[in-house]
């Protein structure tokens, strides 16, 4: 009897394993897209977003030369200008002869770069600020809240142009970047920050909180280990949900002439108005980068969405 008792624990311990296996990883997405093709299709956007971002060019193989790109994203063909959509440039070109798919292809990485990075930073202060805020209360979370009302008192856009105007004053386009990235990571914070701190009240007025409490665990074991963990999938629903959000402020201010400079591609310069005069003649070199932004920031939103109605207890029963 002992033997067989012993087989039997061994043979769930390997079942066990097995389904936690890459295959246990595919079962899982299949549900998901199963139970949420609009997510699973934006999903799908995303990673070939994530694919061009990455191979682009060969920047990871030390090299600038075209990989997924038609051609170089400042490669001036003179004599070929305002050309319309053809084999040899899919999407035609701009006032100045560069092919329009290599720079659309090109400001993916811009959007990548800026949306992954302000979500990553935002999504970790938010964590751990709101988590505190919601754990300890009294003057901590006071402070706190009022300087989230100071930052969501100023019009996001405002805030945004100062920012970049006081701090962003090298047009060195990779320091333009980083304080693009931390003023636009700032304010998703705030936002954040609320919903944190509402998820991680709900938690802290559990029962095995308490519990937690009277066998002697200390309020940072606490916040570390019951808080924290139990808040990540608002942070995770967040975070994707955040993304677009960063892309669109980015394309947004780049529009307006204080994102990154020229000749470096981004969406939202592609639709600047200094542009605008060819753009009357020309509609459609406005209709890509436009669409381009469109959908990167419903799929984040979408996928978000899916992720949000997978992850939420509450809302597993909903399509």
């Amino acid at each position: 009897m002992a033997t067989a008792v012993d087989v039997a624990t061994v043979e769930a311990s390997l079942r066990a394993e097995k389904r936690g296996g890459p295959s246990e990883w595919l079962r899982v997405i299949w549900r998901f897209a199963r139970r949420k093709p609009l997510g699973a299709i934006c999903g799908v956007i995303i990673l070939l977003m994530l694919i061009c971002a990455l191979f682009v060019d060969a920047r990871l193989f030390g090299s600038s030369e075209p990989v997924i790109a038609p051609d170089h994203y400042n490669h001036q063909v003179f004599g070929e200008e305002n050309l319309g959509m053809s084999w040899e440039h899919p999407l035609g070109t701009d006032r100045l002869g560069r092919d329009i798919l290599s720079r659309i292809l090109y400001g993916a990485r811009i959007s990548v770069i800026i949306g992954l990075s302000t979500v990553t930073i935002a999504a970790l202060a938010a964590l751990a600020l709101g988590s505190l805020s919601g754990y300890y209360g009294r003057w901590f979370d006071v402070v706190m809240q009022r300087m989230v009302d100071v930052v969501l008192a100023i019009p996001p856009l405002l805030l945004l142009i100062y920012g970049i105007s006081v701090f962003a004053v090298d047009p060195a386009p990779y320091r333009r970047m980083f304080w693009i990235i931390v003023i636009i990571a700032v304010i998703v914070t705030a936002g954040a920050i609320r919903v944190v701190r509402s998820a991680a009240i709900a938690t802290a007025n559990n029962a095995y909180i308490d519990a937690a409490r009277t066998i002697g665990a200390t309020s940072p074991r606490i916040v570390a280990r019951h808080i924290a963990p139990n808040v990540v999938p608002v942070v995770i629903v967040l975070a994707t949900v955040n993304v677009g959000v960063a892309i669109l402020a980015e394309a947004a201010i780049s529009f307006l002439g204080y994102g990154i400079p020229e000749p470096f591609p981004s969406w939202g310069a592609m639709l600047s108005l200094s542009g605008s005069s060819e753009f009357r003649a020309h509609p459609e070199q406005a209709i890509w980068p436009g669409l381009a932004i469109a959908i990167a920031v419903y799929s984040f939103n979408m996928f978000g969405d899916a992720l949000r109605d997978v992850l939420d207890p509450r809302l597993r029963g909903s399509r």
